[in-house]
């Protein structure tokens, strides 16, 4: 049984053996039981106490133990890189990504789909998708370009990270920060889902301005896992992402070693059955910001180097409205996926799996089905069941890999098509 503890950026001290964690002091001289003390830090050290990230940890070998990186030449479809070809700004969609090969694990079965800005910037963010039918056997994976922002849509995940194991199935998230190794197990033999991986700052509970204290995501709803380890002396190889591009190692030893561990960077999980959705009891559909779990500043208030929304069950009482998202043209830019069940705003052609892009300024909003339906729906309280979309909004445009470019839906403009024209009085 996996335990967790409650709370979003708590300060935790947690260990798997009773006297692993030091006391009053972070580096004694002698650790207990002959661990080794090391920090890890996921903000600047002169970071502003109240967004200032780190954790000590206490393990059996320290992590500088290792032999040269060479090239992984493994997970052909992970961040390959963008197409150098001038970004188009066509609106965009993608069917859900094809099985993968059998023995293909999550790493080797993640395909990078969108991404904007160099991790190097510290800025920008990348939408990956996985299809998996293998536990990580022997292999481990550290991100040190950004934290993952897992987004199960079919099977469980089980994460097995150095400060604790995190089991995860669809309508779950979890986070794993930049920088902590981890190896993910398949308890139902496969899995399918999404990946979000932030370059920029590090995700946060988004301000409630006039909401006020409440709302949105709780905070005591996210779970940090308790300590956790594994003692275990045999060949592993471990694979890291570095500045875009991946590189592996053979430790004789698994680097999830950590007995002890306190501090406030941490891997987590969030039930997004617990959100608690804030909507109109009067009149129009509120803008989507209202549907924020997760936020990623820029250094302009107020737009997001990253955001995380869902669109999930709910009740719609907008009087004299039309009740799915209008059409509309945003300096942001929109990448959206599908858990389960249909998105309001699209009839058909958008599947669980699946996923669309609408960059900067790209003119959408519900297709031609969606949008008569709505318009001639009688506007009685009507609760939308069934369903959890997302999106990854950025400031930054997404620019396309070369598979996303060549699987593509080649008719996802005609959805727009058949619109009739308003006629004005003569």
């Amino acid at each position: 049984m996996t335990d967790y503890l409650p709370g979003f950026g708590n300060h935790v001290s947690t260990e798997a053996v009773p006297g692993a964690l030091p006391i009053g002091r972070n580096s004694p001289q002698r650790p207990p039981f002959g661990l080794y003390a090391e920090q890890l830090s996921g903000t600047a050290f002169t970071a502003p106490r109240h967004e200032n990230r780190r954790s000590w940890l206490y393990r059996m070998r320290p992590s500088a133990e290792h032999p040269p990186f060479r090239r992984y030449d493994g997970a052909p479809r992970f961040a390959p890189g963008t197409s150098a070809e001038p970004l188009a700004p066509n609106r965009l969609r993608w069917d859900p990504i094809a099985a993968p090969a059998p023995g293909t694990d999550l790493i080797d079965g993640l395909t990078t789909m969108l991404a904007n800005r160099d991790p190097a910037s510290l800025e920008g963010v990348a939408v990956h998708v996985y299809a998996a039918n293998r536990d990580m056997v022997d292999r481990v994976f550290v991100d040190t370009d950004g934290e993952l922002l897992f987004v199960p849509q079919a099977g469980q995940v089980e994460l097995l990270t150095e400060l604790g194991r995190i089991v995860i199935a669809p309508g779950q998230i979890a986070l794993v920060p930049r920088g902590v190794r981890f190896r993910a197990l398949l308890p139902d033999g496969e899995a399918r889902g999404y990946v979000a991986e932030n370059h920029g700052s590090l995700f946060r509970l988004p301000d409630l301005g006039p909401i006020g204290a409440n709302g949105l995501a709780n905070p005591r709803d996210f779970e940090t896992p308790v300590a956790w380890y594994e003692d275990v002396d045999r060949p592993t190889v471990l694979i890291q992402k570095y500045l875009g591009a991946l590189w592996q190692t053979t430790l004789d030893h698994s680097p999830l070693d950590v007995v002890a561990w306190h501090g406030n960077l941490a891997p987590w999980r969030y039930d997004l059955a617990r959100f608690n959705t804030i909507n109109t009891v009067s009149f129009d559909h509120p803008d989507p910001s209202i549907f924020t779990v997760l936020t990623s500043p820029s250094d302009v208030p107020g737009r997001a180097n990253a955001d995380f929304v869902i669109f999930p069950p709910r009740w719609m009482v907008a009087e004299g409205t039309f009740r799915p998202p209008w059409f509309h043209r945003n300096v942001m830019s929109e990448a959206m996926g599908l858990i389960h069940g249909a998105y309001d705003a699209k009839a058909e052609g958008f599947a669980p799996g699946g996923l669309s892009l609408h960059n900067l300024m790209s003119g959408h909003g519900p297709d031609v089905a969606s949008w008569e339906k709505a318009s001639a729906a009688a506007l009685t309280p009507h609760r939308i069941e069934g369903t959890m979309a997302f999106m990854v909004e950025s400031c930054w445009p997404y620019r396309l890999t070369a598979h996303a470019r060549d699987h593509a839906q080649p008719d996802y403009d005609a959805v727009w098509n058949g619109f009739p024209k308003a006629e004005l009085p003569r």
